[in-house]
């Protein structure tokens, strides 16, 4: 029996999904990359503070996606079934989630951005510039959330190509401010970080504008009104509940786990701040597909199992992992030849160039592991309805052993950066052997219901 789907409206969509949604990732890390070149070349004490301060931009990013995530799983299934009125509705419930997301962030950062940024380093200098970044780029925060939220809702009917169109705009925009206010070109202010930290807000207000005004003049999918965002049905709430909550949980923690990671990192001294940041930026770029092939297995298999073709899915699957390990030696050969061209742009010092390197080649390893492991639990498992299984896998993995073996290789063996870099990133590979025995006994499947399809209204089955 061949390994290899032979249907070619899967590949259709698979690709098209993965690569539109790849440039819109593309662009997405550009936006932070620029932060990086143009900080970076200010000073490193900057970029070191702005890469920590985007460590909060992390956690909400995480936290927004989770719920984003979530909102996808069902609603793909209710566009597989052409249940319009029931992605209005998971829409809306998320909608409300990410705006509580993004103000309790604002909030936090807003009165305690010192406090915040001390958590991470004991360098003053450090702490002084990430703070003077926070305390602007916190007011994006409700911006970005609805932006994704509009964003994962068009996803889940296929509808990509305005993330692209929205991404390069905030790209080409935030390149412009970051020039014009770091520096003070062309007769404006030289504001430092606090200049690039205005134009990502600038940027994020702008995006937000141009996704409204794509909704409510061009998508002709859904309709949405503002109105259908007062809507929240009972029944579906607790079902979003029991299907997102899961993934909200998974990737809150996983978002804390990455900031601890860059704390652990960055009370080993700035240079190793600033060597994270760049070659984790520039892991971001070059992994864009796959995180994108994630996504569009969320869609893909959330639509199929929306359709009743059950006995499509096993194929699928097999297929879609044999892509990620393509993908996945792809991106490590692209990463390890592009290492010593990217650090041109940084004026760093030589230590953190060494450590930068070391760091990538270590990346351009494991990102085999995460092509596999991460597309195959967050796409395939959690679309098909067994959501808690990455959070306990994340939790086991994270908590019981890379974070404390990590601070026991910082703190009590002294070992070199180098080492708690590896210690830190072995569990992508460690998941690895997990995900083949996960995926392949296909007990992942859950089905549910819309409560307000007509078929449904008497009984709401949820395995």
């Amino acid at each position: 029996m061949s390994i290899w789907v032979r249907e070619k409206a899967f590949y259709k969509s698979f690709f098209t999904l993965t690569v539109i949604i790849g440039l819109q990732n593309i662009i997405t890390f550009g936006v932070n990359l620029s932060d990086n070149f143009l900080v970076g070349g200010y000073s490193e004490s900057a970029l070191s503070g702005v890469a920590l301060a985007n460590q909060i931009q992390f956690v909400l990013q995480m936290l927004v996606m989770g719920v984003g995530e979530g909102l996808v799983i069902m609603a793909s299934r209710y566009w597989g079934a052409k249940d319009i009125p029931s992605i209005k509705k998971i829409s809306s419930i998320g909608m409300r989630l990410s705006l509580l997301v993004g103000l309790i962030m604002w909030a936090v950062i807003f009165f305690f951005p010192q406090s915040v940024m001390s958590l991470f380093t004991n360098d003053q200098s450090v702490i002084h510039e990430g703070t003077k970044y926070v305390q602007i780029i916190c007011f994006s925060y409700v911006f970005f959330a609805i932006t994704n939220i509009l964003l994962a809702t068009l996803r889940s009917v296929e509808t990509v190509k305005i993330g692209f169109i929205l991404s390069s705009s905030t790209l080409i925009i935030n390149i412009c401010l970051n020039y014009l206010l770091i520096y003070g070109h062309l007769g404006f202010p030289r504001l430092g970080v606090q200049g690039s930290a205005i134009a990502t807000l600038a940027a994020r207000i702008i995006e937000l504008m141009i996704i409204c005004l794509y909704v409510k003049r061009f998508d002709r999918k859904l309709v949405l009104k503002l109105r259908d965002f007062y809507k929240v049905e009972g029944e579906l709430f607790k079902q979003y509940l029991k299907i997102g909550s899961p993934i909200l949980m998974s990737n809150f923690i996983w978002g804390i786990a990455m900031a601890m990671q860059t704390s652990i990192l960055g009370h080993m001294g700035g240079a190793s701040i600033a060597a994270n940041s760049i070659a984790t930026t520039l892991f971001g770029i070059v992994s864009v597909g796959i995180y994108a092939s994630a996504n569009a297995t969320t869609v893909v298999i959330g639509k199929t199992i929306g359709k009743g073709s059950l006995d499509k899915i096993k194929a699928y699957a097999q297929t879609l992992q044999i892509l990620y390990l393509i993908f996945g030696l792809c991106t490590g050969v692209i990463l390890f030849i592009l290492k010593d061209f990217v650090l041109d742009f940084y004026s760093i010092s030589e230590e953190a160039r060494a450590l930068s390197l070391q760091f990538m080649i270590v990346l351009s390893i494991t990102v085999c592991g995460t092509a596999y492991q991460m597309p195959a639990l967050t796409g395939i498992v959690r679309a098909g309805g067994d959501t808690r299984f990455v959070l306990y896998n994340d939790s086991i993995f994270m908590w019981l052993i890379v974070l404390p073996a990590s601070t026991l290789c910082a703190f009590v063996f002294n070992f070199s950066p180098l080492m708690v870099f590896i210690c830190l990133k072995s569990d992508q590979i460690l998941k690895c052997f997990v995900a083949i025995v996960k995926v392949n006994r296909f007990r992942w499947i859950r089905t549910f219901h819309s409560p307000s399809s007509e078929k449904d209204k008497k009984a709401v089955h949820v395995n």
